[in-house]
């Protein structure tokens, strides 16, 4: 007996032509069968055996519409590699090396487990194991680290009032290399080529301070990173910008930055104010991510004649991008931050 909603959907399906064939198949069947046809009938009529005339009937009566739609769970192949051999694999992989080299491949642990390297692989991609990887990190040892921590994030969360915040820092060593032959340009299928040679002609350290609440920088280059370029370049900032508006500088622990000179230099300009990052910990500085642009857009692929060209180039893209200066957004809070570092102490 069908209600009026499973007759209406039995009907469709069993005369849809956009539907699956066994699902078609299925709908004649039950349709037929609730117009009291017989078993052995409305096998010979659909060209079918009897036993499945009576599986789909009772898959209906039990399951009803949705019964007719999905096949029901079929066990599978009984795995030929056993659950002890699977976590005998993924224990030798976390937690064992093979004796003549630092971490397991495919072909050493099949060889080591006695199974096919298909085999190791489908495990690993199971339980995401991928020891020819390896990733670097470096937790900060500083005694301040935290009381440091939420300075610097407190300045970028809630900078204070009537002060301009930058984020100060030194890239040192930008070397002027000219490749030895002209770069191959970008086809179809072909990536831009060049040569892995060059001649070295000087380097330039490029003073660089992100002004966080327009994205604006001020940068110079200067040919070393001293404590004598590091107030001149103080002096640039403190020229450029309003005098009636402190400062607060973000620096790492370099030892320029705390030189007794500069040290006496900041005394005589007290609007200046120094924020020191923890040891170790250049990711909390965002003009590191400023320094990673101007790498991978302007400075790595590129070729230059002298250091006066390198410096010309800098010089423009800084130029450039205070035109249409990207502010720098810190999203991450404290917590969120000291949560991450326990999580890597605990691994």
């Amino acid at each position: 007996m069908l209600t009026p909603e499973e007759e209406s959907a039995v009907s469709c399906w069993a005369k849809g032509k956009r539907f699956p064939v066994r699902l078609v198949q299925r709908a004649q069947i039950i349709q037929m069968a609730s117009q009291g046809v017989f078993n052995h009938d409305i096998a010979r009529h659909l060209g079918i055996s009897r036993p499945t005339v009576q599986l789909w009937r009772k898959r209906f009566l039990a399951l009803r519409l949705a019964g007719l739609e999905k096949d029901a769970p079929r066990p599978g192949r009984f795995p030929k590699i056993s659950h002890q051999k699977v976590t005998a694999i993924v224990s030798a992989t976390l937690h064992t090396t093979p004796s003549n080299a630092t971490h397991w491949s495919v072909r050493t642990m099949a060889k080591s487990q006695r199974i096919s390297e298909a085999t190791v692989w489908r495990i690993w991609k199971q339980y995401n194991l991928k020891p020819h990887l390896i990733k670097t990190f470096k937790l900060s040892r500083d005694k301040r680290f935290l009381e440091k921590l939420y300075d610097i994030v407190g300045l970028y969360m809630n900078p204070p009032d009537k002060s301009i915040v930058f984020c100060v820092d030194e890239k040192s060593q930008i070397q002027a290399l000219e490749r030895t032959q002209p770069l191959l340009p970008l086809r179809p299928g072909i990536p831009a080529r060049q040569t892995h040679d060059y001649m070295r002609h000087g380097t330039t350290t490029l003073f660089a301070a992100l002004n966080m609440l327009d994205g604006t920088v001020l940068g110079d280059c200067m040919p070393r990173h001293r404590h004598q370029e590091f107030i001149r370049f103080l002096q640039t900032i403190n020229t450029k910008t309003p005098l009636d508006l402190d400062l607060h500088l973000i620096v790492d622990n370099y030892g320029t930055h705390k030189h007794q000179r500069v040290q006496r230099w900041l005394k005589r300009h007290p609007r200046f104010h120094m924020h020191f990052t923890p040891t170790s910990s250049s990711w909390v500085n965002l003009v590191e991510r400023w320094f990673s642009e101007i790498t991978l857009k302007r400075i790595r692929r590129g070729s230059f004649k002298n250091v006066k060209e390198l410096i010309t180039v800098i010089k423009q893209y800084i130029e450039s991008h205070n035109q249409n200066p990207k502010v720098f957004v810190w999203t991450a809070s404290v917590e969120s931050i000291m949560r991450k570092i326990s999580n890597v102490k605990i691994c």
